[in-house]
């Protein structure tokens, strides 16, 4: 699917009260077609202990239709509605400016600039087969005879 497709099926929902979930989310926006994605972004800080249900989201979300049409049906209906006392602000999602660095449930490797720089090639290493299979390459002779005896002893 190319991005500038998605981009007219994604909409912006703002205004969302603090008690407003997925859930109630998608039950408000299914009644204008297939909603098949629905994110809400959270106040995620980076801390590691934090709990991710304790977590807040930031008033606003992204829902994404099947087709197009269904998100404009959407908006025609639910711009300036109300939902659990707020008045939404309902629109086309516009596609951020520039690279932003990896947030949320993203994966940070599906970034191409990350890939880039950081991903380095297997070099023929055969992966983890080639190591339990005592056949690696001459430079990973040592660890690999040391994953070995590490598998062996938990066997």
């Amino acid at each position: 699917m190319e991005e500038g497709g998605k981009a007219k099926k994604t909409l912006f929902v703002g205004g969302i009260g603090e008690d407003v979930n997925e859930v109630i989310i998608l039950e408000a926006f299914s009644t204008f077609g297939d909603v098949i994605d629905i994110q809400l972004p959270t106040n995620a800080t980076g801390r590691p202990h934090e709990n991710p249900a304790d977590l807040k989201h930031r008033g606003y979300a992204f829902v994404t239709f099947s087709s197009a049409g269904d998100a404009q049906d959407a908006i025609d209906n639910m711009d300036m509605n109300e939902l659990r006392g707020r008045v939404l602000k309902v629109s086309l999602a516009r596609p951020m400016k520039g690279v932003a660095p990896p947030t949320g449930n993203r994966a940070i490797w599906e970034s191409e600039e990350w890939l880039k720089q950081y991903a380095k090639p297997l070099l023929g290493s055969k992966g983890l087969r080639g190591r339990r299979d005592g056949t690696p390459d001459a430079a990973g002779q040592e660890e690999a005879e040391e994953t070995n005896d590490a598998i062996q002893e938990d066997q």
